[in-house]
């Protein structure tokens, strides 16, 4: 594979730019795109979904690169995956779509429950299945980690090389946001107090008791809600992006169960980040984005070929869904040059 020694892109002029609420395209579908509803394994015999999308004008006997896109964390893939997906096959990748473990259609008990490892090995489960279509180049196969997925392909890219080309968007470290909360804000000792809540709720839950639900979305807005609570409400609980799997509520979508959430707290996915070289990295995140740190810390830790792209004017949730600010071109630029 051609090096490409990427450089950093910084805007640095703060763009007021007021963009209309019908750019917001989550549930977008394309007349030039296929898609399969499929499901496949993990190497623990656990069942995975996702969503095939093949480009409209495949040619029979070649083989084509593909791309795996994971959704935010507390979501599904119905919510951005499959729009990136979609907007991706248009421009001739294979893509695929996929469920976390533990969320959609995808297997796992309790329902929403945390485990990085496994949702790690979902990625790599993934590369399984679409290395194995006659119609993919196992050797031109990249992923797209959206939010807290970003932290989990980057993860599995440590130790799987056959994950090619690796984006993040908007990306969450999960460990640290939870162990240190944004810009740091969350002290030692209420960590303490994170984990011995958790702990004593493992005992009401051993014996039977109900199963208690942390983080996530707010169902409701007040005079008090905070402006990233208001971000993620805009999405997750309006028309906008609002989807509820079979056999969730809707009272507990995007919230992880208590008891396992505090094991992001031993989740450091940045940790021999430089060990993806010479794979490329491309972090893609907003600029006026509350979880732009984390990308940047991703981009400062890792080793060339590497680069920071920031979108003028974008928050963090509005490169899940704005279609005019989601830099897809820029996507397909880093694809071909690094699934050639």
């Amino acid at each position: 594979m051609k090096q490409i020694f990427f450089v950093v892109i910084l805007v640095m002029t703060v763009h007021y730019i007021s963009f209309a609420q019908t750019d917001a395209n989550n549930f977008y579908k394309s007349d030039k795109v296929k898609i399969e509803k499929v499901s496949f394994l993990n190497q623990y015999k656990m069942k995975i979904g996702g969503n095939l999308f093949l480009p409209e004008k495949m040619e029979t006997g070649k083989k084509y690169p593909a791309i795996i896109v994971g959704h935010p964390m507390g979501a599904v893939k119905e919510q951005s995956a499959n729009l990136y997906a979609v907007k991706m096959a248009e421009r001739g990748f294979v893509t695929l779509s996929i469920d976390l473990l533990f969320w959609g259609e995808s297997e796992g008990l309790p329902r929403n429950a945390v485990s990085p490892d496994m949702y790690s090995e979902t990625f790599s489960a993934a590369v399984d299945f679409l290395g194995s279509r006659k119609f993919v180049d196992r050797e031109r196969i990249g992923v797209i980690g959206i939010c807290g997925s970003g932290s989990f392909a980057i993860s599995a890219a440590k130790i799987d090389p056959r994950l090619k080309a690796i984006v993040t968007i908007s990306m969450y470290d999960m460990g640290a946001a939870n162990r240190n909360g944004l810009k740091h804000t969350v002290t030692l000792e209420q960590r303490r107090q994170i984990l011995a809540e958790a702990a004593e709720q493992r005992y009401v839950e051993f014996v039977g008791g109900k199963t208690k639900y942390t983080s996530g979305t707010v169902h409701e807005l007040d005079a008090n809600s905070t402006p990233i609570e208001r971000e993620f409400y805009d999405f997750y609980r309006t028309s906008r992006g609002e989807y509820t799997p079979k056999g969730v509520t809707p009272l507990t979508t995007t919230h992880p169960t208590l008891t396992s959430n505090v094991k992001f707290m031993n989740f450091y996915p940045f940790n021999d980040i430089e060990t993806i070289s010479p794979r490329p990295l491309l972090f893609i995140t907003g600029e006026n984005a509350h979880s732009r740190e984390f990308s940047e810390d991703a981009y400062k830790r890792a080793a060339e070929p590497k680069e920071l792209y920031v979108v003028p004017g974008a928050g963090h949730v509005d490169l899940y869904d704005r279609t005019s600010l989601i830099p897809f071109d820029k996507l397909e630029v880093f694809f071909k040059e690094n699934l050639k």
